[in-house]
């Protein structure tokens, strides 16, 4: 893997990292159970993401 996609990777694992801890925030200050259920989802999606590449690793 060249240095360059490895930047890529490095780029797209702190994007999900932020987006994951947004997510968490989010999860915690609403009290819509309908919000909350779709945050949650969106918390899972982007913690799956971030697993996928860091296996890209």
């Amino acid at each position: 893997m060249s240095p360059k996609e490895l930047q890529y990777i490095e780029d797209a694992l702190g994007h999900e990292q932020f987006l994951t801890s947004q997510c968490q925030q989010a999860v915690s200050q609403l009290t819509d159970p309908e919000l909350k259920d779709c945050v949650n989802q969106l918390l899972a999606k982007h913690r799956q993401l971030f697993g996928r590449f860091f296996n890209l690793v």
